[in-house]
């Protein structure tokens, strides 16, 4: 069980690193098409830090808590 739950928490993680990133690249893309996010680089900045978050607990897994339990490693990286 706790294998699978670490499983779900990288699993969801990497889909929220996903998710801001494609926000990120449709801003760098198309930062005028975007009416009401008039502060483009304040908006990427959100964006950027919400992928840190993840990311660091994704790094956080991995370096305290999975190396007790197994080594699962994810089948797809960003």
């Amino acid at each position: 069980m706790k294998e699978q739950i670490l499983r779900s928490l990288i699993s969801h993680a990497y889909g929220e690193i996903n998710y801001h990133k494609s926000n990120v690249e449709i801003y760098l893309s198309n930062p005028v098409g975007i009416g009401e996010h008039s502060d483009v680089l304040g908006s990427i900045t959100n964006e950027l830090n919400e992928i840190a978050k993840y990311h660091d607990q994704i790094e956080v897994i991995e370096k305290y808590i999975k190396k007790e339990t197994s080594t699962y490693e994810p089948n797809y990286y960003p």
